[in-house]
């Protein structure tokens, strides 16, 4: 029986349920680990007039502090391209820019002594003008967070034509929206624990993408990629933010070079609410339409508040943008996309990142449409949706839909929501002047999932005893990758499932990978797995054709191994093909060539970077139904 889409006890969960997993905050080092805490700027911009370090370096246990100057060697970073000026230095050079924005960092004997010696560290600031507020931020006359930039402006994109607007409408509705800054919050903060051998680094690191931050990391210390060893261990929480180094991280792998001590940082709970967001952006809509409620068109104006050291919200702005004809067929969709430097924290990917910002955008702006019309917010959606027989769909973004059933898709929401009688019932407690409200929301979207990273590294290895190792380059914190992927496998090797062991999240026995997030892992991750065990079952039919002395394309596999054509009774198991790969590779061997890729191996394996086609859009809709009080 297929295992894929059965119901199979999770893999993960015991060590997870039990307290038997182990964080980063659980690995202990042979040497004791120093402790780093950060002196963080409490002014949002300010000029740096002096830090004043010389009490907190005769402090009792403290090893190290520094400043900008002691880490300069250090490259200014962003994970997207910006200007030269908007870069990041590892700790503030000259001026601060966002609350929260390290200073200096002091290394202790423990977190208490390293806390305590930050307050032993005078700051003497200039306080210089803010800006908070993403439309002030690009006015001429606003502070500049740059000097050598002539605005705060970091990124601009498309431009608004008013006549591709109005043309063949009678309605237009302009609407502006926040979508507000969140707090990421995942159970775990970031956590580092940097371990020094020498010239090589072993970094035990809380992170979705640990082959990205090995590559960060030395890229921005200067070592080779196979002198950084990440390892990912359980991690408590991702959501896109624990995808690339962190400032800290850095600094934290430096000074365990330097003094050839292991080094850990944990984030406080307080450093991770200040500096770890999502979202920011606002939204200026126009959706032109006919008095029947067909849409000619919307156009959305969008300011990204990249933060002090704009860099991933520039890129999400385009995302946005990318999303904005959502599941209508309009037949212009246009966007304006500027990324604008804040004396705020800088913002990062969080859940779905500039795609639900679109969808927030579009589902508003019809409701408004809707009201102004007088169309119940059902029936302008059902005019508009791009229909069965239009797929696959490119819209005018160029976004490109393979398939969908919309109307089927919302007619199902709507029956088991009971949409009539919540409309029935939300107009009888109007009605009669009813205390207790009745709302009902609704929104449909489709969403680009795997957007980012489109390849993805899988190796599938079978034993002696013809048992299966899966690698792959996507990293599970939570999602239950290993039994999904131990469901792919066995369905494809027709190996037990409890034969099958998955690694992954670490970058010395994974030879390379992308990472988890945008929703890819199974997409893209599952797919390069599934096509490397399809390789190495091609594989395996050689070698048992070859033991079975029959030609390959008469080679039969099922659950019970490989057959001739016909001739169920002689088999080959895996444990044979393997078996007879590893002798074939052995220098000592007469045996016939196999095809097996390297000597260095014992056993059958093959190994993939498996790319993806165009992205699916799932389809999603939601009915929200919600009481309140109207007199609170």
């Amino acid at each position: 029986m297929a295992l894929i889409g059965q119901r199979i006890r999770r893999i993960e969960d015991p060590q997870l349920v039990r307290g038997a997993a182990r964080y980063v905050g659980d690995i202990v080092s042979d040497a004791p680990a120093l402790e780093l805490a950060f002196v963080r700027s409490n002014v949002a911009h300010a000029r740096l007039l002096s830090v004043d370090v010389d009490a907190a370096r005769e402090m009792p246990g403290v090893h190290a502090v520094l400043l900008f100057d002691d880490v300069s060697f250090i490259p200014g970073f962003s994970p997207v391209p910006v200007p030269a000026a908007a870069l990041r230095p590892p700790l503030a050079n000259g001026f601060t820019r966002f609350i929260g924005e390290p200073i200096a960092v002091i290394a202790a004997e423990s977190q208490t002594l390293a806390v305590d010696a930050i307050e032993a560290v005078v700051v003497d600031y200039e306080p210089l003008d803010a800006v908070v507020d993403v439309e002030r931020a690009i006015d001429s006359d606003a502070p500049r967070l740059f000097a050598d930039l002539a605005s705060n402006e970091v990124l601009r994109l498309g431009e608004f034509d008013p006549a591709d607007l109005t043309a063949g409408a009678d309605i237009v509705v302009d609407v502006w929206f926040d979508n507000q800054r969140v707090a990421v919050a995942p159970l775990e903060s970031n956590n580092i624990l940097a371990i020094p051998d020498g010239e090589r680094l072993t970094v035990y690191v809380s992170t979705q993408s640990p082959h990205a931050v090995r590559d960060g990391l030395a890229t921005l210390l200067g070592l080779a990629k196979e002198n950084v060893h990440v390892i990912a261990p359980a991690v408590g929480g991702g959501f896109g933010a624990k995808s690339v180094p962190e400032a800290e991280y850095v600094i934290a792998c430096s000074l365990a070079r330097q003094l050839q001590r292991p080094v850990r940082w944990r984030q406080t709970r307080t450093e991770s609410l200040l500096a770890v967001h999502g979202r920011g952006q606002r939204q200026r809509v126009r959706m032109a339409a006919t008095r029947e409620g067909t849409l000619t068109a919307i156009h959305a104006d969008l300011l990204g508040d990249g933060g002090a050291y704009p860099a991933v919200n520039a890129y999400l702005v385009t995302l946005t943008g990318r999303m904005l004809a959502g599941v209508y067929s309009v037949p212009r969709a246009t966007s304006s996309a500027i990324a604008v430097a804040t004396n705020t924290a800088p913002p990062t990917a969080y859940r779905g990142a500039g795609r639900p910002e679109a969808a927030c955008l579009v589902e508003r702006a019809i409701d408004v449409l809707a009201g102004e019309l007088e169309l119940d917010p059902i029936e302008i959606r059902r005019r508009n949706f791009i229909a069965k027989e239009q797929f696959p769909y490119t819209t005018p973004t160029g976004a490109v839909y393979d398939t969908g059933d919309y109307h089927a898709a919302l007619d199902r929401v709507i029956e088991l929501s009971g949409y009539a009688d919540r409309r029935r019932e939300q107009a009888e407690r109007r009605a009669r002047d009813d205390r207790h409200l009745l709302g009902v929301g609704v929104a449909v979207y489709v969403e680009v999932t795997a957007g980012a990273g489109p390849t993805e590294f899988a190796d599938v290895e079978i034993d002696a005893e013809g048992k299966a190792t899966v690698k792959v380059g996507t990293f599970s914190h939570g999602q239950g990758h290993k039994t999904t992927y131990s469901q792919i496998a066995s369905d494809a090797l027709g190996i037990p499932f409890s034969d099958i062991t998955i690694i992954d999240g670490d970058t010395d026995k994974v030879a390379r990978g992308v990472g988890t997030y945008s929703s890819r892992s199974v997409q893209v991750g599952g797919t390069a797995i599934h096509v490397a065990c399809g390789q190495v079952v091609e594989k395996a039919k050689l070698l048992a054709a070859d033991i079975l002395e029959a030609a390959a394309v008469d080679i039969v596999h099922d659950a019970n191994g490989f057959a001739v054509a016909g001739v169920p009774s002689q088999r080959v198991t895996w444990a044979q093909a393997a078996a007879h790969a590893a002798a074939a590779a052995s220098p000592q061997s007469n045996a016939a060539a196999s095809p097996q890729d390297d000597g260095l191996r014992t056993g059958l394996f093959v190994e993939i970077d498996w790319e993806r086609p165009d992205s699916t859009f799932p389809f999603g809709a939601h009915v929200a139904v919600v009481e309140i009080d109207r007199d609170t």
